[in-house]
Order: structure tokens, then sequence, then C-alpha cells
């Protein structure tokens, strides 16, 4: 089986078609998987971290906010809409694959679109229950979509081949537990709370976390990790040298990525993140209880109601971005992390909207697109 596989520009659409491609490697062990990505951004490192060979086009998104900047930024990206999709159509026909698959990003574009004109089954995986502009295109030229829930129907143009499969998650969210990874991470018996906003940072996240870690540290009842993200890691490091709090000592862990998140996942005690798709997923199958911190920067602000399905169960806690403040966030940690009944209330809550079986669906629906 040759599988072509692309997403990328964020964790969100990396981690999906990692975990999609562990499933196919599983069920066909000499499966031949070439991913493609879009030059210089994250996937060039994650993909072949994980040992998948990966090539790169061109590709950047469009600007919507018009502003002398942005109009070179939108002539940039008309460019590459073509030179990507040159670049796209020679991988196609040197690889020939029998199936292509995409989890989102702007390089799924190009590289789906040149994989059904090539006449390749293409499936394309949307992690969000608002499907984003290019899987809606992509639906009306024939892609099939595999879908997070039957709420996300309804937005895509009629017509459209749909299934419904949940989010594809790494194998270790489902099969890592607490005390090996624990022991993995030299973590002692004090609770971990385990932070990050994405794999591209958050700012008032980052903020707010480095007063948590000042008050954390003078404490030293708990430990940390925390993951900055990519543009958030030298602020911070400067803000808690400042502050007198170690990097990585005493308990406490800040990096720019968390590269094994699974395991991470499985050791604490309780989460601190956004309420993006993958995340609210990833959740539920480790059993971890959270708080959570909607993006007001994303359409129709899902994030929050994303958060409000958790919310609702009595598995996580919401702070809204507009409330946050490190003082207010210490206080919530510390009301869940003194109190192991309300942990373990919460975790056995979040376990209930588990969905196990989403990566044995979409192996399904990709074994009924060959010939």
């Amino acid at each position: 089986m040759r599988v072509l596989m692309t997403g990328g520009g964020t964790a969100g659409h990396i981690n999906p078609a990692l975990a999609i491609a562990e499933k196919i490697k599983k069920e066909h062990p000499d499966a031949e998987i070439v991913f493609v990505g879009a030059k210089g951004r994250m996937e060039t490192r994650l993909v072949p971290a994980a040992g998948y060979a990966i090539k790169t086009v061109s590709v950047r998104g469009f600007q919507r906010r018009l502003s002398l900047k942005n109009i070179g930024r939108n002539i940039l990206a008309a460019v590459n809409v073509v030179t990507s999709s040159v670049a796209a159509a020679k991988i196609v026909k040197d690889f020939a694959p029998d199936v292509a698959i995409g989890t989102g990003g702007y390089v799924s574009g190009p590289v789906l679109r040149e994989a059904i004109r090539h006449g390749v089954p293409t499936l394309v995986h949307e992690s969000n229950a608002y499907p984003g502009v290019t899987v809606k295109m992509l639906a009306k030229e024939g892609a099939t979509v595999l879908l997070c829930s039957e709420a996300a129907k309804k937005h895509l143009p009629d017509g459209s081949e749909v299934i419904v499969t949940g989010n594809p998650l790494r194998p270790g969210f489902l099969t890592e537990t607490k005390a090996a990874a624990r022991a993995a991470l030299g973590l002692d018996e004090r609770p971990l709370v385990l932070s990050f906003g994405g794999s591209l940072g958050a700012r008032r996240i980052n903020e707010a976390m480095t007063e948590v870690l000042r008050l954390s540290h003078q404490e030293g009842k708990l430990q940390h990790i925390h993951g900055t993200g990519k543009t958030g890691f030298e602020t911070m490091s400067a803000a808690l040298k400042e502050a007198g709090v170690p990097l990585s000592a005493d308990g406490i862990s800040v990096r720019e990525y968390i590269d094994n998140m699974p395991q991470c996942m499985a050791a604490a005690d309780l989460v601190i993140c956004r309420c993006g798709a993958m995340t609210l997923s990833e959740l539920p199958a480790a059993g971890k209880p959270s708080i959570l911190i909607p993006s007001p920067y994303v359409a129709e602000n899902h994030q929050f109601h994303n958060a409000m399905t958790l919310v609702e169960q009595d598995a996580a806690v919401c702070i809204e971005e507009k409330d946050l403040t490190g003082e207010r966030l210490w206080q919530e940690i510390c009301a869940i992390t003194d109190d192991p009944a309300r942990i373990q209330a919460m975790a056995d809550n979040v376990r209930k909207l588990a969905i196990a079986d989403a990566d044995e669906r979409i192996y399904r629906a990709i074994r009924s697109k060959l010939k």
C-alpha cells in the first residue's frame, strides 16, 4: 500500500496525520507512507522524528485584513498557489499513491486537489466541529470527508460524502499508564500540572503560567511541565529567570514544545490548555481533569463551545481569556489539586466522553477506497 499523507502548520493538523499513519503501519507494516508538508513549518521536524519521509512545497495562507504589508503577503500567497500545485502534481505523479489522506492546514489543499485530479482516492479528516474552507472545497471536488462529530455535517455542501469517525489519537493517549509515565519522567509523589497553549504558543497563558510557576516554586507542593510554544520560549524564560524560577529543576520543566505529549499527559494530575478539537479528544482518552482557556481568536467562538462539553459534565473548569490572571489560575489549580476526591471524580467524568476507536473507523474508511 502506497499512502500519501498531508497536513501541517500546527500540531493540531500534524498529530492526527501521525496517528493515522501509525494505524496504517500497524495493519500494513510494509506500507510505504510519504508525507507532504509546507516548507519551513513544524511538520518538517515532527514527521521525520516520527520515522516518516516528508517532501515539501511552498504554500501560505491569504491574509483577510487589508494592509500594505498584507497585500504583499497575499501576492506571494497567490504565486504559491501556482507553484505549490505544480510541485504537488509532480509528487503525486512520481509517488503514484494508492490513496491520499489530508488532515488540514494550508498544504492540504493543493496536494489533495492534485491527488483528486490524478484519480487517486482521496480522504480529508476534519477535526473541528466547523469545517474549514479547504475541507468544504475538497468535498465539492469529490474527497470523502471524515468528521469528528455528527454536528459538523450541516456545515458541508449538500451531496458531500461524509463518514463520522471521531478524531484519531496517537496510541499513547490510550495505552500509557500513569505509573510508568511518571517513572520514565523521573517525577516524585507530588501532583503534576501539565500546561501548554498549543504548538505556536499563547501569550496570555504563558503570562499567567509565569505567575503560577513563581507562586508554585515558593510553595513547592506541585510539579510542572509547561510548553511555551514556538513564539513564547525566550520571553517566558527571561521572565522566570527574573523571578528566580528555574526552567528545569525543583519539579519544574519549561520547554518550547512538548514532544512526548502522550507520556506527559498520562503522568499529569491536571492539564491546563486551549480547547482545540484534538486536545478535547486527548483529554477524555487520557482521563485527565482540566482547566480550559478557550482561544477568543477562532471562528464562531468554537473553542468556548468545545470547553462547555467538558464543563457541563463536571470534567473541566473553564476560564475565559478575558478573565485570566496568574492569581485566578493559581487559585483554580489549588482548588483541584488539593482535593484528591475531586480529581478522581473529574477524571471519571471525562473518561465517559472518550471515543477510543476513531483510528479503526478511519482505517476502515481508507480500506473502503482501495481497489
